[in-house]
């Protein structure tokens, strides 16, 4: 009895050894294979890589009922097809435009109601411009991988000074206080006007995580409204807690006519508060339209 116990042991202590490396092993391959990373392609190369996260919200946040608009056109403006609009802005009744493209990159202002040009600053040829902001006298410009922007003088389009950053340069704006800059990415940097240093980031969130592909940015009555790249709408962003609230729907804006010139993406938004006017045009588009938004049922 005694050596068959002792057998018996062995063998059951074994088997149990087996059973917890096998487990061991089935953990660890779980581990490795269960969360695959998914990339996100983008023509912009160097557009960082967003990972799948599995919660919807940042913690200690929770989304709230969002509301989406869609459009009624009120006025049609003509615009400069050859344009790639990269930002635009509307600021004491004079429109601003900052446009890219290696060797085409512009600031220029131009006349709302026939779209003529009234001053314009080329960028060098090898800087690809981006969006633009005005905040009290002042022009700003973001360059795309140049990791450079620029201040101007509003009145004379005058160089004031040249500033860097660490990400790409898409979108711009400011609240009053702060530019607000997008990289692409899913985040937001808040700048200061004078230093032109990052004093604050935001990341950009809905009901299913990261928002990414932020663009050419507005403020709007107390949010943040942004393009995002390579799609017919815009999204309206808390800039407290980052959550979309909702989107603008801007399909169908463009005609079937309006296609022999080529147009690229929606990418430019301005809004003229005092007037209460929104503006929407994009890349290469013949047209910019004065647009007011409707709530969808």
């Amino acid at each position: 009895m005694k050596l068959y116990s002792r057998t018996t042991a062995v063998l059951l202590t074994g088997l149990a050894l087996l059973s917890l490396s096998g487990l061991r092993c089935s953990s660890a391959t779980v581990a490795r294979t269960g969360h695959p990373a998914i990339s996100q392609e983008s023509e912009k190369p160097s557009a960082p890589v967003q990972q799948v996260v599995e919660k919807a919200a940042p913690e200690g946040e929770q989304a709230s009922v969002t509301t989406d608009f869609g459009y009624e056109v009120i006025h049609i403006y003509p615009h400069d097809p050859d344009a790639f609009t990269q930002g635009l802005v509307i600021d004491e009744g004079n429109l601003y435009e900052g446009t890219g493209l290696l060797g085409h990159s512009t600031l220029r202002q131009v006349t709302l109601e026939t779209g003529a040009l009234l001053r314009q600053h080329k960028l060098p040829e090898n800087e690809f411009g981006e969006g633009i902001a005005v905040l009290g006298n002042k022009i700003f410009q973001l360059t795309w991988q140049s990791k450079k922007g620029y201040v101007y003088d509003k009145k004379t389009f005058e160089l004031l000074r040249e500033f860097s950053y660490e990400t790409e340069g898409w979108g711009l704006t400011q609240n009053g206080s702060r530019l607000i800059m997008s990289d692409g990415t899913s985040r937001l940097f808040f700048l200061d006007p004078e230093s032109l240093t990052v004093v604050g980031e935001l990341p950009v969130w809905d009901a299913n995580g990261p928002v990414t592909q932020l663009n050419e940015l507005e403020w709007v009555n107390g949010e943040i409204f942004a393009n995002i790249w390579k799609t017919e709408y815009v999204v309206r962003i808390d800039p407290d807690t980052g959550q979309v609230r909702g989107r603008v729907h801007l399909q169908g804006l463009l005609t079937q006519q309006d296609r022999q010139y080529n147009p690229d993406v929606l990418n430019g938004i301005a809004y003229d508060k005092p007037n209460d006017r929104f503006f929407i045009t994009g890349k290469h588009w013949p047209k910019l339209f004065e647009i007011r938004l409707v709530p969808m049922k």
